[in-house]
């Protein structure tokens, strides 16, 4: 099996690479591009997201093709998909970081800023919160409810249709923090930043 994560200039994605490569050992090859043919190819798909929605959306924007191909293997084609932190956001059809920017759409919905009460909650959300399982979802095999994961964001992913969710975190408000649509998954955590069991998510990803 083929599984890529795709590098196109969005920061620092090694702990990223790094726990997948971990996670698939021998048993999975783990390829780190953002070459058009070995996306189409691949089996399964994951699309990191490190800064802003604006920056991670102008770095898919700069490889020319790859919006496209992302949307033929996902939309079209119904492949696995995975979306880290900002990964999750770009599935929105607008982002509001910066200035207001169109997302991939794939999910319909928008993300902006977490509300934090008038300054009672600190932004960027950062560190370590429980997460609230909403349904089934078999990238959660085997995960307890109320279970830790490791948070970095200001910005929250708001989607129109509630079904898509598959967990929330408390943080000022219920956000939004793992969905789900068909062949598409999206975290708003880091699941390589997670421990053990954010090594299972990426497993049961991986499994798929």
């Amino acid at each position: 099996m083929n599984v890529t994560i795709v590098d196109y200039n969005s920061g620092n994605i090694s702990s990223v690479i790094n726990s997948f490569k971990e996670v698939a050992k021998d048993k999975v090859n783990i390829e780190v591009t953002a070459d058009l043919a070995t996306i189409k190819t691949s089996d399964k798909v994951v699309l990191p997201g490190q800064g802003s929605f604006k920056s991670c959306i102008d770095g898919l924007n700069s490889i020319n093709g790859l919006i496209d191909t992302l949307n033929e293997f996902a939309i079209h084609n119904k492949k696995p998909l995975l979306g880290i932190c900002v990964g999750l956001q770009m599935f929105a059809d607008v982002g509001y970081e910066e200035v207001e920017t169109k997302g991939l759409g794939w999910i319909s919905g928008k993300v902006s800023q977490i509300d934090n009460k008038g300054g009672k909650f600190k932004l960027p959300h950062i560190g370590w919160n429980e997460i609230n399982i909403m349904k089934d979802s078999k990238i959660f095999e085997g995960i307890e409810n109320n279970s830790h994961m490791y948070f970095v964001h200001s910005y929250e992913f708001v989607p129109e249709d509630k079904s898509v969710i598959l967990a929330t975190t408390d943080y000022s408000s219920s956000v939004v923090c793992a969905a789900e649509k068909e062949n598409i998954f999206g975290t708003q955590f880091h699941p390589e930043k997670s421990d053990k069991i954010g090594l299972k998510i990426i497993n049961n990803f991986l499994k798929l």
